[in-house]
């Protein structure tokens, strides 16, 4: 028979969080069950809940940045054991047999990958999220969390820390190239520690320079204010890659300046209007727009063994279930440093 855990529901779009008793299916052969201890507020967590990306399906619970530890397991599992610390991001299923699946790259499954929250699965449940005391999920989505790194600030790196580091990794930061990250938030905070430590030079742009010292902490070189028009100027050709990490509707071209040739721009944002570039501006120079989401399961794992072995968490800030509300609107205004963390144990229906 199906278990309940408390968890934290929203009944509708522009409602506040509630606790709830949550319902999650028995196990099946190769399935775990996770105690979740923390979970990771995601801005696509905000996004969905308040309508901004489509209709949600309420009553929904969010969240897909989870780390806890294994409870259970199905009786087919063979990757996984009791007492095991773990995480899941932003995939909860795939079909396993399509040429994406097989190669690594479930988020692109031919059938349709299934997310964590607010997606249909294969038996037309929807799915629901991490903001919640357990979860679970098919061992084939579930990642290792290596003891070097805490759960609490393991927990973004499920979404955050992969957003970052995939790109980072296909696009060339290494040592010797010049790296510049746009925006220093959730991802962006990531992206300067995970290049760093991938052996680049680092540089960050942001509209001004407040967060610089967190900047150089984090191993960044630089740290320039976008609002001074003379930082275009002065930066022209400067750097090997630019990683966008924001969703603000910028001028590409200020941006595509600032590349050397052969260089590339990729973003990981969602802005709300389409990016104007005239093709002149990337045929000369043989420049590359483009862009990255998340990490299939293989890479996810690569990540979080990368970041324990140079001892990268996520800067966090610790709330408990009655503040989640109020985090979010903190999230949207960027008042928070880095990154929001939910203690689950917490939640009390």
């Amino acid at each position: 028979m199906p278990t309940t855990t408390p968890a934290l529901s929203v009944s509708a779009a522009g409602e506040r969080f509630a606790p709830i008793n949550l319902e999650r299916r028995d196990l099946r052969d190769n399935d775990i069950r996770i105690d979740i201890q923390w979970a990771g507020i995601c801005h696509s967590d905000i996004h969905t809940i308040r309508e901004e990306w489509g209709t949600a399906n309420f009553p929904l619970v969010t969240g897909h940045e989870i780390a806890g530890v294994v409870s259970a397991v199905g009786s087919g599992v063979t990757r996984h054991k009791v007492g095991d610390r773990v995480g899941v991001g932003c995939l909860v299923d795939s079909c396993g047999e399509c040429e994406q699946c097989k190669n690594g790259f479930e988020q692109f499954c031919e059938r349709g990958s299934v997310g964590t929250y607010n997606s249909k699965g294969y038996d037309d449940e929807i799915t629901q999220g991490g903001y919640a005391q357990q979860v679970v999920v098919s061992e084939r989505f579930v990642c290792h969390i290596p003891d070097g790194i805490d759960l609490d600030v393991a927990a973004p790196l499920l979404c955050a820390g992969i957003t970052t580091y995939s790109p980072l990794k296909r696009w060339g930061a290494r040592p010797g190239a010049n790296v510049a990250v746009v925006g220093m938030g959730g991802l962006g905070h990531l992206g300067v520690k995970i290049a760093a430590a991938l052996g680049a030079d680092v540089t960050v742009l942001s509209r001004t320079t407040a967060k610089s010292a967190d900047a150089k902490e984090f191993g960044a070189a630089d740290h320039l204010a976008t609002s001074d028009p003379q930082v275009f100027k002065d930066n022209a050709g400067r750097f090997d890659l630019i990683l966008n990490t924001v969703s603000a509707d910028l001028p590409m071209e200020d941006y595509l300046r600032l590349l050397k040739p052969n260089g590339a721009l990729v973003s990981v944002g969602l802005p709300n209007e389409p990016y104007v570039i005239a093709p002149g501006k990337l045929i000369g120079g043989n420049k590359v727009v483009a862009g990255s989401m998340i990490g299939g399961i293989p890479e996810t794992q690569e990540m979080l063994d990368f970041c324990a072995e140079h001892g990268i968490g996520a800067t966090v800030e610790r709330i408990d279930a009655s503040q989640v509300d109020d985090a979010y609107d903190k999230v949207v205004a960027g008042d928070v440093r880095y990154r929001y963390v939910i203690d689950t144990s917490t939640i009390k229906p």
